[in-house]
């Protein structure tokens, strides 16, 4: 059978001097499947868009602001990661260089600058603390990573490194 997740796009936005990241606060909706953990910012792709496209689109419409560099931090399959067990496949990006000045809240929660040093000290996913290091590392390579989800919970954690 072949593997058809929902692909999507996770951003983090990075301050000027390179010490923050603004995160969002999933805390408004009481049937968001994210409530309570901090995240980075984007969601699916849509059907018309390429990858950056799909990134620069959910940036711009959850924190208002313009993506002028992006960098592809590295990939992750998340199996068994959705509401209802689905399957998800995410590029993430960090976003070096923006326009605008990002908004403080969205429908979806309150956006913070956090201090990267703090960033693991969030409620998070349990499996960003596997891959948030890898993102905000100083080491060029990308990451390609597959983490199986069951119960909300990941079971497994492979990366390669390129």
């Amino acid at each position: 059978m072949p593997y058809t997740p929902i692909l999507a796009t996770l951003g983090y936005v990075m301050s000027p001097d390179g010490q923050q990241v603004l995160l969002i606060h999933r805390n408004t909706r009481a049937d968001d499947h994210h409530l309570g953990k901090y995240n980075g910012l984007g969601g699916k792709l849509e059907p018309d868009e390429d990858i950056v496209a799909g990134l620069k689109r959910e940036i711009c419409e959850e924190a208002g602001i313009a993506c002028e560099a992006v960098e592809l931090s590295g990939t992750i399959s998340w199996p068994g990661f959705g509401k209802q067990g689905e399957d998800w496949f995410g590029f993430i990006f960090k976003i070096t260089r923006y326009s605008g000045i990002p908004f403080t809240e969205n429908p979806e929660g309150t956006l913070a600058w956090v201090s990267i040093d703090q960033v693991l000290d969030l409620p998070l996913w349990e499996g960003d603390h596997y891959f948030l290091p890898l993102v905000f590392s100083d080491d060029p390579r990308q990451f390609h990573g597959v983490m199986p989800y069951k119960d909300g919970k990941p079971v497994g954690w492979s990366v390669s490194l390129i």
